[in-house]
């Protein structure tokens, strides 16, 4: 079974001509051979230049919570936008998305941002400003977005290169960030208790935050474990720390209150995007009312041009709106979980060792082993390679994963029953196919 990707291809060389190794990002970047480039999306599929057609489960890496040009939101834009895009004012659509997020969040204050990795990065600055302390702790294989104090020991660390559990490396995932930057954050292993307590005891007293993902967001959506975050929000409250809740993934995705919501753990501070917007770009900052107003203006800086633009505000606001006024959560948690019980069903036929993890709108599945990880390090164990065959074939059969069992598969309000069916009969075909290879 091969597709044709002619277009596809010709188009992937032109861009390689202006845009270095042919992407604007480069998680996008696959090879010559595989690199895509989509014309368009409609609800749950995409199209290549090819008019290849897929049942897309990356979403734009998760931003889609609704479906793509999903009307309601794209006409609210189209109406905003006559009237002009940006300003050197308040909107009334800032003051509206802000009163949405706090009322479905329940943070105090909020700040608009542009992006997840703006929205992090101010985070930190925040938590810094309010403590007066410079070193943070995030776990291993969290991906906080690509600011130069996050880039250490994320989701592309190469295995072991992450030294023992006991005494982590940092493991810097770029040229070109400052060697001194290492100094200010501390990496350990998700779930692990005891790691997280003595670190915390020996180095509070520089401690301004401890960020989490409360899932991974970028390690297949592996779940905390029970008291794992009733835990860091004790610690944190002991010791003056701020907790982080990194929600760009999980925030109106899991729940219309995100993961403070759905793991019943308030955060000092939250940041948001992705499905903040059903993929238009917007992100935010909300946080507890003594924290957040550290950002006073000429003190502690927050900006952007772009910030409160019509364009994300008004795509926010109405997707925002559907999620607390349609089932559109609890619809995802359905079909997702049928398609999560389909999958295992498949591989337990298929005599492949496997364990399907995360939640439904945000799962994901290792290969080659039956214990279900509870950190990055865990996850590594698995058969990446048997997991990249498998995808590579569902996407032959018009089904798009990432080929990269470390980021979730995403569902949104537009995959259907006939979706899931579909997906779940090309994934039989493609897990026999597999099978045949080896």
């Amino acid at each position: 079974m091969t597709r044709n990707l002619t277009q596809t291809h010709a188009l992937f060389q032109k861009a390689k001509q202006v845009i270095p190794y042919g992407v604007n990002s480069n998680f996008r970047y696959w090879g010559d051979e595989h690199t895509l480039v989509v014309t368009r999306g409609e609800g749950a599929y995409i199209w290549d230049a090819d008019e290849n057609q897929y049942i897309d489960y990356r979403l734009g890496f998760g931003p889609v919570i609704l479906g793509h040009g999903y009307p309601p939101v794209v006409e609210r834009v189209a109406a905003a936008i006559r009237d002009g895009t940006i300003f050197a004012w308040m909107t009334p659509l800032e003051i509206q998305v802000a009163e949405r997020v706090a009322r479905m969040t329940g943070v105090d204050k909020v700040r608009l941002c542009n992006t997840g990795t703006e929205a992090t990065m101010h985070a930190l600055r925040i938590a810094r400003a309010y403590t007066g302390r410079e070193r943070f702790i995030k776990f291993e294989g969290q991906y906080h977005g690509v600011h130069d104090y996050v880039l250490f020991s994320t989701a592309s660390t190469p295995p072991g290169t992450m030294g023992s559990r006991r005494s982590p490396v940092n493991v810097q995932l770029s040229s070109g960030i400052p060697e001194g930057i290492s100094h200010y954050v501390i990496n350990l292993p998700f779930n692990d208790f005891e790691r997280l307590e003595e670190t915390v005891e020996a180095r509070w007293p520089d401690l301004a935050a401890i960020m989490v993902e409360p899932l991974l967001g970028n390690v297949a959506g592996i779940l905390p474990q029970p008291g794992w975050l009733e835990e860091i929000r004790e610690l944190c409250d002991y010791h003056g720390i701020v907790l982080i809740f990194d929600e760009v993934k999980t925030g109106f995705r899991i729940a219309n209150g995100g993961a403070q919501e759905y793991f019943g753990v308030q955060a000092d501070l939250a940041t948001y995007a992705k499905a903040m917007g059903n993929g238009f770009p917007i992100a935010a900052i909300g946080g507890k009312e003594s924290v957040m107003m550290v950002i006073e203006p000429g003190k502690v800086a927050h900006a952007g041009t772009y910030v409160g633009n019509v364009v994300g505000t008004a795509a926010a606001n109405a997707t925002l709106e559907l999620l607390e006024t349609q089932p559109v959560i609890e619809t995802i948690f359905q079909r997702g979980q049928k398609l999560m019980d389909g999958i295992d069903d498949i591989l337990t036929r298929a005599g492949i060792p496997h364990r399907v993890i995360g939640l439904p709108p945000i799962f994901g599945l290792i290969l080659g082993t039956e214990e279900e990880p509870t950190d990055f390090r865990a996850y590594l164990e698995g058969d990446a390679a048997l997991y990249e065959r498998l995808a590579m074939a569902l996407i032959e059969r018009g089904v798009m994963p990432d080929s990269d069992g470390r980021e979730p598969w995403f569902l949104c309000y537009s995959h259907g029953e006939q979706e899931i069916a579909e997906t779940l009969t090309a994934f039989e075909d493609a897990v026999k196919s597999v099978k045949r290879q080896t």
